[in-house]
């Protein structure tokens, strides 16, 4: 069984953080595992475990395209839960999440709920997971009004290693075998579970400035990125089948 996220009450408190990411070449992922445990301790709560995100945007993918073209202020409207649904008996805690953005600045905050297992089934993502109320209530409850009316979009998963920076505390994590499927059958080619190449290293603390363990991050010939994978994942999908570096971060090829 696996360990099922517990927060103290429903509504979390919002988190605030300069979140730093760096793309890893897929041949560099074991590499930059195996660097990271050199000068960071496994998280004691949750070192490893898959996650899972639906993304909701609006009929024109605004939140898309602020992301794509880098604005300085961004959204991401989201339900996020962990693990496989085949891992709870009979009803999954879901978080429903706002994630913003301002410059290097990320804020979220995020709400607690609970669903039936077979909500979470890819034939049923595209109703939502919860009705359409409860999660304009939820968003709106963040103190964020949406202009606009949105949708389920794209279903994300990945795993993720957990650590924590042995001299600061600073947070980071690894993400691979990033995998996507569209929910939306009004965009893209029909295709499930394409996988992005590689993994992102993610680095979140209090300032811009690395530790200076983390530094050797740089040997993975990687540099900061914005990389997004609401927006890479939905880049593959909205490219034509075949395209040359599909299925790679915009600006980046095999």
């Amino acid at each position: 069984m696996a360990t099922v996220h517990q927060a103290a009450a429903d509504t979390e408190p919002p988190v605030s953080r300069v979140e730093r990411k760096f793309f890893v070449v897929p041949w560099n992922v074991g590499f930059a595992y195996a660097l990271l445990r050199q000068f960071c301790r496994p998280d004691a709560e949750y070192p490893g475990e898959q996650i899972n995100s639906l993304y909701f945007d609006t009929d024109d993918l605004e939140q898309y395209l602020r992301s794509s073209s880098g604005d300085f202020r961004k959204n991401k409207v989201r339900i996020r839960w962990y693990h496989s649904p085949e891992d709870y008996p009979d009803t999954v805690p879901v978080f429903v999440e706002l994630k913003s953005r301002q410059g290097f600045v990320s804020y979220k905050q995020r709400k607690r709920l609970s669903v039936p297992a077979e909500q979470l089934g890819y034939t049923r993502l595209s109703a939502g997971i919860v009705s359409t109320t409860t999660l304009m209530d939820t968003i709106a409850g963040f103190g964020h009004h949406l202009e606009m009316p949105v949708r389920p979009i794209i279903m994300i998963s990945y795993w993720r290693y957990r650590f924590t920076e042995m001299l600061t505390g600073v947070r980071v994590s690894l993400d691979c075998t990033i995998q996507s499927s569209m929910v939306n059958r009004g965009l893209g080619y029909g295709e499930r579970e394409l996988r992005l190449p590689g993994g992102v290293i993610e680095v979140k603390g209090p300032g811009m400035e690395l530790p200076v363990t983390l530094r050797r991050i740089r040997l993975l010939d990687t540099d900061w990125s914005r990389f997004s994978k609401y927006s890479s994942c939905l880049d593959s999908h909205l490219a034509q089948p075949g395209t040359v570096a599909r299925l790679w971060p915009s600006g980046r090829t095999a």
